[in-house]
C-alpha cells in the first residue's frame, strides 16, 4: 500500500526538516571548546539536560495527553528559542547550565509528544500498519534537514570565523515551527481526559491516571525490554555522537588541503561538509527503515542486529581513533549514524504495537525518560574518560560495554496484544 502524500504528510516532514536545522549540532562540542570548557565540563552540562529532561518528561508527557499536544510542541519551541539566545549573548559556564535547564524544557515538551500526533493520524486514517515506513519518511526529512544544516553552520563559521553565530541563526527555522506547529488540526491533540476542579487539581489527578496506565504497561515483561532497549542504545549513541567532531576537527588540520586559510576555516569546511554527508546518508537509512523491516519480517530480530552492530561500529571507531586511523574512525561513526536512524523507527513501530494509543504520548514519553536518565549518566563518563585517556580510547571502552551489556537487551517478538 503506497503512504498517502496529502497535506499532513507534508507538514510532518517540513516538521523534521525545521527540527534538525539545528546549525550549532556539527559543532557543539568544538563550541564549548572554543569557550574553554574541558571534556568533563562539556560532559556536565550535556548530563545536566538530560537530568532536568528527565525530571520533566512525565509531567509534560502528562501535559500533552492532558490539555493537547499542540500546546505542549508550541511551548516546547518558545523555550528552545530562549535557550539559543542565551547561548549565542551570555559566553559563561553557569550561564550555560541555565540554557541546558530551558533546552531539556523544550525536549521534555517536545519528545514523544509530535511522535503520538503522528501515529493518531495514522489512526484516524486507518493505516496504522504503515507506521514504520511513515515515521521513517519523516525521520529522513529530519535528517535531511540536518545536511542542509550542516552546509549552512559551515558558512557561517566560515564566515564569522567563530561558533557562537550557529546559535543565533538556529532561531529563524525555530520562529518557523511556531508557525507550523500553530496550524496543525486539533484533532491530533488526541483524547483528553477531562476532570473537576482547578488547574492543579486537574494536573494531579490526570498525573494519577496516567501513573497508573504506566504501571499497568510495565508490568509487561516486553514492554519493559522494548523501552529499555530502545532507551538504551540511543543513549550510547546520544552520549558518543558529537565526539566525531574533534576526530574531523584534528583530521582537518592534519590534511594538506586549503593551506591557505585560516585552520578554523579549514574545520568548518570539512566538518561541515562531512557532515552533510553523513546526513545524507541518515536520511537514506530512515527512509528505507520500512524496506528493512519487511526483509526481516521482523521488528524484534532487525532491532536486535542494529543494536549489536552498533555497538561493534563504537568500539571500531574508538579503538581506529586511539591508533590515529581518523578515516577509519569518521566512517565507523558514518555506519554508526545510519543504524541509528535505522533502528529508531523500527523501536517507535515495535513499542506502538505494545502501548494503548489513549496514552502514547506518556508512553514514549517513559521511553525517552528512561534515555534521557542512561545519556544523563553516560555523558560525563565519556567526558571524563576523554580527558584521562583520550577521545578515541574512552569511545572504544563505551562500545564494549554495550556488547557487554548486548545479551540483556535484546528484545523478543511481541505476544499479547494491547489491552
Amino acid at each position: 500500500m503506497t503512504i498517502p502524500k496529502d497535506l499532513m504528510y507534508y507538514k510532518f516532514r517540513a516538521y523534521g526538516f525545521l527540527k534538525n536545522l539545528r546549525f550549532f549540532d556539527p559543532f557543539i562540542i568544538l563550541f564549548f571548546r572554543e569557550m574553554g570548557l574541558s571534556f568533563l565540563e562539556i560532559g556536565a552540562l550535556f548530563s545536566v539536560r538530560e537530568i532536568a529532561t528527565n525530571v520533566l518528561e512525565i509531567p509534560t508527557g502528562v501535559v500533552a495527553d492532558a490539555y493537547g499536544r499542540r500546546k505542549s510542541m508550541l511551548a516546547a519551541f518558545g523555550a528552545y528559542l530562549v535557550s539559543f539566545a542565551i547561548f549565542y549573548l551570555f559566553p559563561s559556564f553557569p550561564v550555560y547550565v541555565l540554557a541546558m535547564v530551558l533546552f531539556a524544557i523544550g525536549d521534555a515538551l517536545r519528545s514523544g509528544t509530535h511522535k503520538a500526533m503522528i501515529l493518531e493520524y495514522l489512526r484516524i486514517k486507518g493505516i496504522e500498519d504503515q507506521r514504520v515506513e511513515y515515521y521513517g519518511h519523516t525521520r529522513a526529512a529530519s535528517q535531511f534537514g540536518s545536511a542542509i544544516g550542516a552546509l549552512i553552520a559551515a558558512g557561517l563559521v566560515f564566515h564569522s570565523g567563530s561558533y557562537r553565530i550557529v546559535f543565533a541563526a538556529s532561531m529563524v527555522p525555530y520562529l518557523l515551527e511556531l508557525i507550523l506547529m500553530a496550524s496543525y488540526p486539533k484533532a491530533l491533540d488526541g483524547e483528553l481526559i477531562h476532570v473537576e476542579g482547578g488547574w492543579g487539581r486537574k494536573l494531579l489527578q490526570r498525573i494519577g491516571i496516567t501513573a497508573r496506565e504506566s504501571v499497568r504497561m510495565l508490568r509487561r515483561g516486553e514492554l519493559l525490554r522494548g523501552l529499555v532497549s530502545g532507551a538504551t542504545f540511543d543513549a550510547m549513541f546520544k552520549a558518543t555522537k558529537d565526539y566525531l567532531q574533534p576526530i574531523l576537527q584534528s583530521q582537518a588540520i592534519a590534511l594538506p588541503i586549503l593551506l591557505s586559510l585560516a585552520a578554523e576555516k579549514r574545520v568548518a569546511l570539512i566538518v561541515g561538509g562531512l557532515y552533510f554527508l553523513i546526513y545524507l546518508g541518515t536520511s537514506y537509512a530512515s527512509s528505507h527503515a520500512g524496506r528493512v523491516e519487511k526483509r526481516v519480517r521482523s521488528l524484534p530480530r532487525a532491532a536486535n542486529g542494529l543494536y549489536l552492530l552498533g555497538m561493534l561500529l563504537l568500539l571500531g571507531a574508538g579503538l581506529a581513533a586511539w591508533r590515529k586511523l581518523d578515516w577509519i574512525a569518521i566512517m565507523a561513526f558514518l555506519g554508526l549514524y545510519a543504524l541509528q536512524n535505522l533502528r529508531r523507527p523500527i523501536i517507535i513501530g515495535y513499542l506502538s504495537d505494545l502501548i494503548p494509543q489513549r496514552t502514547m504520548a506518556t508512553g514514549l514519553s517513559v521511553e525517552s525518560q528512561l534515555r534521557t536518565l542512561l545519556t544523563a549518566g553516560l555523558a560525563p563518563l565519556v567526558g571524563l574518560l576523554a580527558d584521562w585517556v583520550g577521545v578515541g580510547l574512552g569511545l572504544g571502552i563505551i562500545g564494549l560495554l554495550g556488547l557487554i551489556l548486548g545479551p540483556f537487551l535484546l528484545i523478543a517478538p511481541r505476544r499479547y496484544p494491547v489491552q
